[in-house]
């Protein structure tokens, strides 16, 4: 646990170094993600990392929260109201604050763990995964918005692996059956590392660069914006669907739609 949470809390801290440098008046800015600020994202990032921690360290406390967030959709809207309209220091308080009990209540954690959810329970380990995904994803959206680039780390191991495993899951929670089809994933890391995952002698492939793959699986690009290799129809159909993150069916952007390749 402590390896993977030093990576939660540097994928936090790479955010942070972005985001503290802005103005009051960036932080406004729309980002392309239906239609969120850059404080937006930042607040939905803190508030969930709260949770995380509440779920982590007090079970009661935060059965209570779900209840009561779930009630409707206004009321999840509501929810979350006060931390998305306060000023950009409060915000970078609250977050900074509560990613760290987070990262140090996980990293106090067993892997296995079980740790309760908005659905199923989540290993300890699996819980960190999902931070270092959400995190990572709304970090795109920033860093899209202002024109800037970051460099991609090993991290991305962590985001790879969650959109592997919710391959059923991407067609489960679209009401579709899920293929019979193993695909084989060839992709280099940032580091030049080769990550493989599936059978050498699938019929189905995806090759590229790990972080085209994530970028599509976070749906923050379409795969035809990537420079992703897929052959075969249930590779090219699962990266049409993927969805790393839970919550209902999302479509991802349409090709061209975001920032395309050069």
């Amino acid at each position: 646990m402590k390896e993977i949470c030093r990576d939660l809390h540097d994928e936090q801290e790479a955010l942070d170094a972005i985001v503290s440098k802005l103005s009051d008046e960036q932080w406004d800015l729309i980002t392309p993600f239906i239609g969120w600020s850059i404080k937006y994202e930042i607040a939905h990032v803190a508030y969930w990392d709260m949770a995380a921690r509440l779920a982590a360290s007090d079970e009661t406390a935060f059965r209570k929260l779900i209840e009561s967030m779930f009630v409707s959709k206004e009321a999840y809207i509501e929810s979350q109201r006060e931390l998305r309209e306060a000023t950009p220091a409060y915000v970078m308080e609250y977050w900074r604050r509560e990613r760290k009990g987070l990262v140090d209540t996980l990293a106090a954690k067993g892997a296995k763990d079980r740790i309760p959810w908005v659905g199923p329970t989540m290993s300890a380990r699996s819980k960190a995964t999902a931070r270092i995904m959400e995190t990572w994803a709304h970090a795109q959206d920033v860093v899209d918005t202002l024109g800037i680039e970051r460099g991609p780390t090993d991290r991305l191991r962590h985001v790879v692996h969650i959109g592997v495993t919710t391959f059923g899951w991407s067609y489960v929670n679209r009401g579709l059956e899920v293929p019979d089809v193993a695909v084989r994933l060839e992709l280099i890391s940032p580091s030049g590392d080769l990550w493989t995952w599936g059978p050498e002698d699938a019929s189905d492939s995806i090759k590229g660069q790990a972080e085209d793959f994530c970028l599509v699986v976070v749906q923050r690009r379409h795969m035809d914006d990537t420079r992703l290799e897929v052959k075969g129809d249930v590779a090219r159909n699962w990266m049409l669907v993927a969805q790393a993150f839970a919550g209902p069916p999302v479509d991802g952007p349409k090709p061209g739609e975001r920032i395309t390749i050069k």
